[in-house]
């Protein structure tokens, strides 16, 4: 499975995750992240990919 990452420009030290494709319907700031790009399962720590297939999405520390 592949996974997105948004940043947001204000924040960059944190990146969201969501399952590709997902987009960010339920963000109320939604429109403040940007795509940056496309992960595998693999490139990701397993307790973050458990995270977002739990919660739909996940934050993570980019620093």
């Amino acid at each position: 499975m592949d996974y997105d990452l948004y940043i947001n420009p204000k924040k960059t030290s944190v990146g969201l995750y969501v399952r590709k494709g997902a987009g960010l319907p339920d963000l109320a700031d939604a429109k403040d992240w940007v795509f940056d790009g496309t992960s595998a399962q693999a490139n990701l720590p397993p307790q973050l990919v458990k995270e977002i297939e739990a919660n739909g999405h996940a934050f993570r520390d980019m620093n």
